[in-house]
């Protein structure tokens, strides 16, 4: 089963849903404003992808970050995620609860 982790407002989400529509892949959708990801899951997320695919750096809350952000470990940039799911690059893809990509970029590809 795929998982897909965004905000309705993102103009990524809303092509990777309308993409799965059409091509009829099943999937659940987690608005991750109304249902943040555990801190396990996101370091889960941190471990396989990377915190670097992981960062969502065009918005307002990574430009928030403290200019010692690129020092960060990879924990760090888990828990930092995990505290504000704002700081996650959209949409985020699982497959029966494992990561496969950060944004909307060649998923005609994974699936």
């Amino acid at each position: 089963m795929l998982t897909i982790y965004g905000i309705g407002s993102c103009d990524g989400c809303r092509k990777a849903r309308k993409w799965l529509d059409a091509q009829s892949h099943p999937y659940t959708w987690v608005d991750v404003r109304k249902t943040p990801p555990a801190p396990e899951r996101v370091a889960r997320w941190v471990e396989v992808l990377g915190s670097k695919r992981l960062r969502n750096t065009s918005g307002g809350s990574y430009r928030a970050l403290s200019a010692d952000k690129k020092d960060w470990s990879e924990d760090r940039w888990a828990e930092a995620i995990a505290a504000d799911p704002m700081l996650l690059k959209r949409p985020l893809l699982e497959r029966d609860g494992e990561p496969l990509t950060a944004g909307f970029r060649d998923w005609d590809q994974l699936l």
